[in-house]
């Protein structure tokens, strides 16, 4: 199949069609490279095992392998960036709000957990607040998941990592984490899962783009 089509919009110019022409050839490569990214992703052996962390949550303790349900093998935890007594982040409430509505669609098939170091109680108070009646909150307080994962570095400064853990022979297995957010790139802005986040996404469709200087809010009374 050609990179073309023979459709045109109401009253396009011909210098639309050619540069439109040249943008759809970019959106197919960049689609044929996401597949090819999640591709090699797929591959990963497995990590290392994990501790049987002890996560405190709203029925009571709840360890790591105890957050695999339902016969699924693969655990999607997402590190919150909410430390005890403090405010939480603007980014990841964006982000959770979004993924509170997948969230019925993405537990067909792999678990999902949110977690941050602020306590049970600050967690469900804010969760009821936003409306995340999809969403799965514990706290990792008082263990060393987020120094271990890189949700928390050594001067307990927060950051919202995504990792993914898998079940396998009675082990649980690290798989992956999103270490996009550590590495850094010269010029660009250390978002690093735009791929699950349909804020970005909408965005990138207008011709403002995402700007550079606008950030999501908590509220927008």
């Amino acid at each position: 199949m050609g990179t073309h089509h023979d459709k045109a919009f109401p009253n396009e110019s011909a210098a639309y069609r050619a540069a439109r022409d040249g943008l759809l050839e970019a959106e197919r490569g960049l689609r044929r490279q996401m597949e090819e990214v999640a591709a090699l992703r797929r591959e990963l052996p497995l990590g290392g095992e994990a501790k049987d962390y002890e996560f405190q949550s709203a029925q009571g303790p709840v360890t790591l392998s105890g957050l695999f349900e339902g016969g699924k093998d693969t655990l999607l935890l997402y590190g919150f960036m909410f430390a005890p007594g403090g405010s939480p982040c603007p980014l990841c409430t964006a982000f959770l709000d979004s993924l509170n509505g997948a969230a019925p669609h993405i537990s067909q098939r792999v678990n999902l957990t949110i977690t941050a170091k602020a306590s049970v109680a600050e967690l469900n108070a804010y969760a009821e607040k936003r409306g995340w009646n999809n969403l799965r909150l514990v706290s990792w307080g008082g263990t060393s998941y987020g120094r271990d994962y890189f949700t928390e570095d050594g001067e307990d400064e927060q950051q919202p990592v995504m990792n993914v853990f898998v079940k396998k022979d009675g082990a649980v297995r690290h798989f992956w984490g999103s270490e996009l957010l550590l590495v850094g790139d010269a010029g660009m802005h250390p978002r690093h899962l735009d791929t699950l986040w349909p804020l970005w996404a909408a965005f990138d469709l207008t011709p403002e783009g995402r700007g550079t200087d606008w950030f999501p809010a908590t509220s927008y009374d």
